[in-house]
């Protein structure tokens, strides 16, 4: 049996119908840049995370780096964040010129522990980027205390997390800015790059929205220097198509969890994920840790045609670009060891029972 990581095309066939005329009238009026559609988006985003604003933007990436410049994050600043996500949230951090300073994760969960976060705080320290990873919600409540003990500023990375909740609260809304990716592989995604951020706070929104143009509003006029982070209108289109759809998507995701969950349970060389009782997680992807040789049990899924991936092989304080920072290995000792011992199984919310059985048979006939 065949069990691929991910595939849309079952997606697809869902909203072929909505997506094609709808495309079609775009190219009609060759309007393909903001304008109506994506303005539409923005209205049914804000009111769907339940915050005040949201900006459409060109990528996840993007919306890190509009969050910052637009709170002022510069040259020399901190700013803490985990050293185990994708790379887009130190890489960010680098290109304003700040410095990402890291606290280790909780090994249950995969998250920043926020018990470690106040003990990394300097007089240059000036925000704080939480990453609601894999599709569930840092510890918020515990964090914004610390953030207004300190007047920092709060980023949330929420490119895995559209729709999860933390203690009824969706990801997106705690901090100064929320920032999600439309990625095509994410719960809710387009159809190439895309990304978003939210805030309740007018001023933020003003001049992100202007950083998104190359920091003007009003056209050939620059109040700074900013960048190209438009949302082209292609995307914006086929993610308001797909928004009525995520609830349904997110509950089969859920489901699927909690089929593998039970699968796994009588294993002890398997940790299935931790999901806290006061969120709501979105299973952007189901990540297992393994006893042995993680290596191994991925080339042998290979073998026998289940798709698999690492997120991720290496912790960022050990990337070759981040040498400078004079982080070395032992550092974050969680990180590292979720680096080395995980891997993210299919989830997505058309996998039949049968194909998920077929993953968990494997997996436990390997790691007897």
């Amino acid at each position: 049996m065949k069990v691929p990581l991910l595939d849309l095309k079952p997606q697809y066939a869902q909203i072929k119908d909505k997506v094609v005329p709808e495309l079609l009238s775009i190219f009609e009026s060759q309007g393909f840049i903001l304008g109506p559609k994506v303005e539409k988006l923005e209205k049914e985003m804000a009111e769907y995370i339940g915050v005040k604003h949201t900006l459409g933007c060109s990528s996840g990436t993007d919306a890190l780096l509009l969050a910052l410049m637009s709170l002022d994050i510069k040259d020399g600043d901190e700013v803490i964040t985990t050293p185990y996500t994708f790379f887009a949230t130190a890489g960010s951090i680098a290109r304003t010129g700040a410095v990402a300073k890291f606290v280790d994760i909780d090994p249950a969960t995969f998250l920043m522990d926020v018990n470690q976060i106040e003990e990394k705080i300097t007089p240059k320290t000036k925000a704080i980027i939480p990453v609601h990873l894999f599709g569930q919600c840092v510890d918020m409540e515990p964090l914004m205390a610390i953030a207004k003990k300190h007047n920092l500023a709060v980023i949330e990375d929420a490119a895995q997390a559209i729709g999860a909740e933390y203690n009824g609260k969706q990801a997106g809304t705690f901090g100064n800015v929320g920032c999600f990716s439309f990625f095509p592989s994410k719960n809710l995604g387009c159809f190439g790059d895309g990304g978003l951020v939210s805030t309740n706070c007018d001023k933020t929104y003003e001049r992100m929205k202007g950083l998104r143009v190359h920091g003007g509003q009003v056209q050939y006029q620059h109040q700074e220097v900013g960048m190209n982070a438009r949302l082209d209108a292609i995307q914006a289109a086929v993610v308001s198509i797909k928004l009525p759809f995520l609830k349904s998507w997110t509950e089969g995701r859920r489901r699927n969890a909690s089929l593998y969950n039970e699968l796994f349970k009588d294993n002890k060389k398997v940790i299935t994920p931790k999901a806290k009782d006061n969120c709501y997680h979105i299973y952007n992807q189901y990540v297992i840790r393994v006893e042995g040789n993680r290596d191994a049990l991925k080339a042998h899924l290979a073998e026998k045609e289940i798709g698999c991936s690492v997120y991720y092989p290496l912790s960022l304080h050990q990337q070759p670009c981040f040498k400078y920072l004079g982080y070395k290995a032992g550092d974050f000792p969680e990180s590292e060891k979720a680096a080395a011992t995980s891997i993210a199984l299919p989830i997505y919310p058309d996998l039949t029972k049968e194909q998920i059985e077929y993953v968990a048979e494997t997996i436990n006939n390997y790691l007897k």
